[in-house]
């Protein structure tokens, strides 16, 4: 009887066995969306911990990601029949931030923590850093980690998927202690990795996104309105995405801004807090292909919390009908209708803008949110007006910029009705030589 040859235990593709079996002590790994990043460098880290009996450390971009993360070496230590223990414990006496860990049997610890200076700090053991490129404070991040490394020629794993030039990311790509590893989605196809990457270009819509999420390229920011680095110095990774709406009732002084799609886009419902000069997102709820009564519905019972103050809605189109129902439910007082043109946009965009540039407002941790921020193109027509452009693509057509810039314009003081004021002076007078 001839037996059949039994299968891995966990099925690996050429690119990722090289990874896992190297012992190179710092590794950088350049790898598209969708490879399999976070399964290989948590199953790294994992067999590596065992193998060298040490402490291995994650530091995730946002605590969301940190729990998926550490699902996935949960699943590897299954796979691998090892039994272990799990914790879910606060990290720091009075904030949201939780440390989760994984016991092994041998006593070492697989730790998963959410990217912040504070968390790492006190540690030792070897450090995976995932997506690092999308880490707010990554050189403060960077500074603190290596202490971490330093007893018992400690091991680092760098991985992300490219987010501008502007970054610690793409700083190491350059340095030589580092082995590197780049792998883009055809490289992965031709490896066996199971993707119709012309299906994927094709829905996507946007060749820059594409060119960036798959084919690993740090394209050059020049012409975005908000940069890499301006979106992640705002993101923090404790802001939660999506939230119970009754949690929202926690919150004092809410603004609401509401960007209505139907089909091709979304309808987003940014919410922001604010305290003092700064806005921290509180919530980003996100609908497509929603029927208008479903979404009417979502916004009243967001409206129905007391705390909201103000809620700018688009007036525009499809939304017009939306907005002219809200007015008559809750008060123009309270609702504002906004019908976008040129100039409002202008001004939308522009204090949106400031914000980032003054670190003003936090952010969740979102590749979404990321992306459609950084999408927004800023050009000067022949004419002298600014106009707004954003490719079309899969994840939105920067509704959710729209969605924030409306929720910044409800927490501050709204110009669009703001009444020109009129002085009274004498009659100019020019001289009768000169340029005039």
């Amino acid at each position: 009887m001839v037996h059949a040859k039994p299968k891995p235990i966990i099925p690996l593709l050429p690119f990722q066995k090289r990874d896992i079996e190297s012992n190179a002590r710092f590794q950088w790994s350049c790898w598209a969306r969708q490879t399999g990043k976070s399964f290989t460098k948590s199953l790294r880290r994992v067999i590596r911990g065992i193998q060298r009996q040490r402490n291995q450390i994650f530091l995730s971009a946002s605590e969301r990601q940190s729990k998926e993360l550490m699902q996935k070496a949960r699943m590897h230590t299954q796979a691998l029949e090892i039994a272990t223990t799990y914790h879910n414990n606060p990290i720091l006496k009075g904030t949201r931030y939780n440390q989760l860990e994984i016991e092994l049997p041998n006593g070492v610890r697989i730790i998963g923590l959410p990217a912040n200076p504070e968390t790492v700090r006190g540690f030792t053991g070897d450090v995976f850093l995932d997506e690092f490129a999308m880490h707010a404070q990554d050189r403060d991040i960077w500074a603190a980690i290596f202490p971490t490394l330093l007893r018992g020629n400690g091991e680092l794993d760098v991985a992300s998927t490219p987010k501008g030039k502007n970054n610690v990311f793409y700083d190491l790509s350059t340095n030589p202690k580092f082995e590197k590893s780049i792998v883009t989605l055809d490289d992965a196809i031709q490896q066996g990795l199971d993707i119709d990457a012309d299906e994927i270009r094709a829905s996507m819509g946007d060749d820059e996104l594409y060119r960036q999420e798959f084919n690993c390229e740090f394209l050059d920011e020049s012409t975005a309105f908000l940069t890499h680095d301006m979106i992640t110095r705002c993101q923090d990774p404790n802001l939660e995405k999506q939230p119970a709406i009754k949690d929202l009732a926690q919150y004092d002084q809410l603004y609401v801004g509401i960007d209505i799609g139907r089909k091709r886009d979304l309808t987003v419902i940014w919410i922001v807090q604010r305290q003092n000069d700064s806005l921290i997102t509180r919530a980003v709820y996100e609908r497509q292909n929603e029927t208008f009564k479903n979404q009417y519905g979502l916004i009243r019972q967001i409206l129905a919390i007391k705390t909201v103050k103000k809620c700018t809605i688009d007036a525009g189109g499809i939304g017009m009908q939306l907005a002219e129902s809200l007015v008559e439910k809750t008060g123009a007082h309270r609702t504002q209708p906004v019908t976008f043109t040129n100039a409002i946009k202008n001004e939308l965009a522009t204090r949106l803008r400031i914000h980032f540039e003054n670190k003003t407002i936090r952010i969740p941790v979102d590749p979404d949110i990321r992306n459609d921020f950084h999408s927004l193109r800023r050009t000067i027509t022949s004419t002298g007006l600014a106009r707004y452009d954003a490719q079309r693509s899969t994840t939105g057509h920067a509704d959710r910029f729209w969605a924030a810039a409306l929720a910044v314009s409800a927490a501050g003081k709204s110009t669009h009705n703001t009444k020109i004021q009129h002085l009274n002076i004498k009659p100019l007078a020019f001289a009768n030589q000169g340029t005039w």
